[in-house]
C-alpha cells in the first residue's frame, strides 16, 4: 500500500469532484493511534470529572479540565458518535436535503435536535457556533496538512479562537478499519459505550460483511468494479489508492478499475475526469455511484452513453458513500452491499 503523501488538490476542488473522490488508503505516519482519556479510550471517560486529552491524527493533543460536554462535529462525525451514545450540540456539513429530510451523511441523526451551523460548502454560522459554548470541535480530514473538513479556510482563525478544543480524524491515506477504530477511541474518550454488547455485535457483523466480501471476490475473480460520480458536465472514475473503503476493498480482493496516475494528475491523484462521450473508456461489470446530495443519482443520469453502457443495461449499478460515516453498525452495508453485487453480477464487460 502507498504511504501518506501531499496532494495539490484543494478542499473546495475535492467537493467540486463529487463523490468521485477516493478518500483514504493505507496507514499514515502522522500521530499516535492511541486516545487518552486517562484509560483505554474504552468508555472511560464516561462521568469523569478530571482531566481529558486525546491525541488525534495530526499528533497533535487536545485538552480540557473535564470531559468535553457541547461538542460540535462535522455531520458524519456526529453520527457516528451517535451510534455510540456521544451526543453533540452542533454540526456543520450536508445535514439536509433539499425537501428538508435527513442527509445521507446525517445517519441516525436526529438532525432536528441539533444546531446547524451550514448544510453547504463554505457555510459555518460563526455567531451560533459561539453561542453553543463548545469545547470541542471535530471533523475528518481529506489531506496530510491536517485540514479539518468543511471549517471553511477564510473563517477557521475566527474559529479557532473562540477556544474549543479541535480534532481531526484522518480519512487520508489508509484503510476503513484504521479511522473506524481511531473514531471508537475518540467515543470512548468522550464518554461514549464502545464496549457494550450492541457495539461488539456491530464489529462482528463488520467481520462477517469483510468475509461476505471476501469470498464474493474470489468467487467472481472476473468482475471488473467501476467507481465514479456524475456531475453535470464530468463523469469521474475514482482511483482507489487514497480511498478509505476502496482501499479496503481492493484489498479484500475486488478487481476495481484503476485509472493511470497520469490520467488522475489533474484531479490531484484521486479521480480522473471524464467528457460523458468518453465513459465507456474502462470495460465494467459493476458500477458503484456516489450517493451524496452533491453528485447526480443514476436515475436522473439522461446522457444516452450512460444507458449505453452494459452494467446499467444489465442493471449493476450500485450505491457507494464515499465519506462513510465511521462507526461499524453503518459501515456493514457498505461490504454487504457490494457483496451482494458480485455473488448476482453477471459477467457484461
Amino acid at each position: 500500500m502507498s504511504h501518506a503523501r501531499a496532494t495539490t488538490l484543494t478542499r473546495r476542488g475535492l467537493l467540486a469532484a463529487g463523490g468521485a473522490l477516493g478518500l483514504g488508503a493505507a496507514l499514515a505516519a502522522c500521530g499516535s493511534e492511541k486516545a487518552k482519556d486517562g484509560g483505554s479510550g474504552d468508555g472511560a471517560g464516561a462521568g469523569k470529572s478530571g482531566p481529558w486529552t486525546f491525541e488525534d491524527d495530526r499528533g497533535r493533543t487536545a485538552k480540557a479540565g473535564k470531559v468535553p460536554s457541547s461538542v460540535v462535529a462535522f455531520v458524519g462525525v456526529a453520527a457516528a458518535l451517535h451510534d455510540y451514545g456521544v451526543p453533540v450540540k452542533g454540526v456543520f456539513g450536508p445535514t439536509t436535503t433539499k425537501d428538508g429530510k435527513p442527509d445521507v451523511q446525517a445517519g441516525d441523526l436526529d438532525v432536528t435536535k441539533v444546531t446547524v451551523l451550514g448544510n453547504e460548502w463554505g457555510q459555518f454560522n460563526i455567531e451560533k457556533y459561539a453561542a453553543l459554548s463548545p469545547d470541542l470541535l471535530v471533523s475528518t480530514m481529506f489531506d496530510s496538512a491536517g485540514t479539518l473538513w468543511y471549517v471553511p479556510e477564510e473563517q477557521k482563525k475566527k474559529i479557532f479562537a473562540l477556544g474549543a478544543q479541535t480534532v481531526g480524524i484522518s480519512v487520508y491515506d489508509r484503510p476503513l478499519t484504521q479511522p473506524l477504530e481511531r473514531m471508537r477511541a475518540l467515543a470512548g474518550s468522550l464518554g461514549g459505550d464502545v464496549t457494550s454488547e450492541q457495539v461488539k455485535q456491530a464489529k462482528k457483523r463488520f467481520e462477517d460483511a469483510a468475509a461476505r466480501l471476501r469470498a464474493a471476490a474470489k468467487a467472481k475473480p472476473g468482475l471488473k468494479v467501476l467507481v465514479g460520480s456524475a456531475s453535470q458536465d464530468l463523469f469521474y472514475v475514482s482511483g482507489s489508492n487514497l480511498s478509505v473503503d476502496l482501499e479496503y476493498f481492493k484489498a479484500l480482493g475486488v478487481d476495481l478499475v484503476e485509472p493511470p496516475e497520469s490520467a488522475k494528475k489533474q484531479g490531484g491523484g484521486w479521480y480522473e475526469s471524464l467528457s460523458w462521450e468518453n465513459i465507456d473508456k474502462y470495460p465494467a461489470d459493476i458500477i458503484m455511484m456516489d450517493n451524496r446530495s452533491s453528485a447526480i443519482q443514476p436515475a436522473a443520469i439522461t446522457q444516452a452513453t450512460w444507458k449505453k453502457l452494459p452494467a446499467v443495461k444489465a442493471g449493476q449499478v450500485i450505491a457507494r458513500n464515499p465519506e462513510p460515516i465511521l462507526s461499524y453498525d453503518k459501515c456493514v452495508p457498505l461490504l454487504d452491499d457490494l457483496a451482494k453485487a458480485l455473488e448476482t453480477a453477471k459477467k457484461v464487460a
